[in-house]
């Protein structure tokens, strides 16, 4: 099978823990509440259909490249078994699906501070998110398109993307973009390396740490790591980082030396990782996740790998399980338990969204290994 998706805008979240202002009149939209979470990445409109992958699994694309392969995609293409028509969409990307998970699966409230387009896509985004109570009162919208990539998952849940950034509307580093009221009374700050934002990270890195935020940041890909190495162990090096996600090939990735020498094994690189880290976690995808924290090393398997559809969002899921973990006071070894109950979650549909379906599957496993279970508001 195939999926297509488009990308949503580039933003800053806003997430803080239901009980802020639960029983209270400060609703999540007000900024007197505290924060727990301040997220930074990418949002996406996912557009799934069946299909075959490319060779190569990222290239950026402009956007009469993007078009056509979505209209290729759209001729070519059949229906899925269950959905008549041949692609279906949903909002996402890294970060937003994250945080989308935190909210909907987790009864953690969240909030958006960004910039979107305003264009069909921009709208698809609003849309889901708000549908899942994620509060967009710090939302920019702003004329032009919203950034927008095709990725196209297999059978096998192997995955293709084709990114179209260069005519989307930018979140700006400038004071009015991006402020301390933004980040002000919040406990951490989610980012997803990138480099084509390195300017905004760098910015919203330095207001957090001005406002006492822990920061965490996720490898975004192998490919980002491979062609951007130095100014990543620059971030990394500099102690800001707080809590670093990455999966094995990202990790290892950023080992390899220059000359291309073979990749590091992944408990090297977590060692790394936790040498600059207050927190490291590596996925191992069907092997499940090694983390560290001070002295304290873990691994726990996969959960649900069996019943395996689309690996997208599977990375992203686990952190929300894990970012749970860490708001509710877990263990190392239970943060990363909750972390694959809910990436193991995702990956048994298409898309980086999870079904109310696979939240009740979700609960099942995490009551079975005696984890603390969510409170979710009504």
């Amino acid at each position: 099978m195939w999926g297509g998706f488009k990308f949503a805008p580039w933003m800053i979240f806003i997430v803080k823990h239901q009980p802020c202002w639960e029983n209270s009149t400060v609703r999540p939209s007000d900024h007197r509440c505290g924060l727990t979470y301040t997220g930074w990445g990418s949002c996406i409109a996912f557009y799934l259909s069946p299909c075959l992958l490319g060779e190569t699994p990222y290239a950026a694309v402009a956007i009469e490249e993007l078009e056509h392969i979505l209209s290729e995609v759209k001729t070519h293409v059949i229906s899925y078994p269950d959905d008549s028509l041949p692609m279906k969409t949903i909002a996402g990307g890294s970060v937003a699906n994250t945080i989308r998970g935190l909210s909907a699966g987790f009864g953690v409230s969240c909030g958006i501070i960004g910039a979107c387009g305003d264009d069909e896509q921009g709208q698809l985004f609003v849309s889901n998110m708000s549908s899942h109570a994620v509060n967009l009162s710090r939302l920019r919208m702003k004329k032009g398109p919203t950034a927008q990539c095709v990725c196209l998952v297999d059978a096998l849940g192997n995955r293709t993307m084709r990114p179209c950034l260069s005519s989307a509307v930018k979140f700006q580093s400038q004071a009015d973009d991006l402020t301390r009221a933004d980040f002000k009374g919040s406990k951490w700050l989610l980012l997803r390396y990138g480099i084509i934002n390195l300017e905004v990270i760098q910015a919203a890195i330095s207001i957090a740490k001005q406002e006492g935020l822990f920061v965490s940041l996720d490898l975004a890909s192998f490919e980002m790591v491979r062609n951007f190495r130095s100014p990543l162990l620059q971030l990394l090096e500099s102690g800001d980082i707080d809590l670093c996600f990455a999966n094995e090939d990202e990790a290892t990735e950023l080992l390899r030396g220059s000359e291309g020498e073979q990749k590091a094994d992944p408990d090297v690189a977590l060692e790394f990782l936790a040498k600059h880290c207050r927190w490291a976690v590596v996925t191992l995808g069907s092997n499940g996740c090694i983390a560290k924290h001070g002295k304290e090393i873990v691994r726990v398997p996969a959960i649900g790998k069996a019943n395996a559809v689309d690996a997208t969002g599977a990375g992203d899921l686990f952190a929300s399980g894990f970012l749970y973990g860490l708001v509710k006071g877990l263990s190392l070894e239970e943060c990363c338990k909750v972390g694959s109950c809910s990436g193991g979650s995702v990956i048994r549909s298409l898309g980086g969204e999870v079904t109310p379906e696979n939240w009740q599957w979700m609960y099942k496993q995490m009551q079975t290994r005696g984890l603390t279970l969510p409170h979710i508001p009504k």
